[in-house]
C-alpha cells in the first residue's frame, strides 16, 4: 500500500469518495462527518478527490444560485455519482 493511503483501505476510500457530497452538503450525522474529516486528513488521494467535489459544487452553487433540486432530482444524482465512483474504481484496477 502506498505511503499516501496508510491506514485506508481501498473500501474505505470508496465510502468516502461515495458520502462526499453527503459531507460537503452537511447531510451526514455529525459522528460520520468525523470520520470522513479523518479520513480526508490521512488520505491524500481521497483530500484531492474531494477537493475536485468542492469545487464542483462551488460551481454548481454559483451558476444555480440559491435554487435547490427536487428531492427525486437530488436522490438520482446521488445514485449516479456513487456508480460513477464505483465505475471509476473499477476502471482503477483493470490492467491495461
Amino acid at each position: 500500500m502506498s505511503s499516501e493511503k496508510r491506514g485506508h483501505d481501498h473500501a474505505n476510500c470508496r465510502e468516502v469518495l461515495a458520502q462526499v457530497y453527503l459531507y460537503l452538503d452537511l447531510e451526514c450525522a455529525d459522528a460520520r462527518r468525523v470520520q470522513i474529516r479523518e479520513h480526508l486528513d490521512g488520505c491524500s488521494h481521497c483530500l484531492r478527490e474531494y477537493g475536485i467535489e468542492q469545487e464542483v459544487k462551488a460551481l454548481v452553487a454559483r451558476c444555480c444560485g440559491d435554487e435547490k433540486a427536487p428531492v427525486e432530482l437530488r436522490e438520482r444524482l446521488r445514485i449516479r455519482l456513487a456508480e460513477l465512483v464505483v465505475e471509476t474504481d473499477a476502471r482503477e484496477y483493470l490492467p491495461e
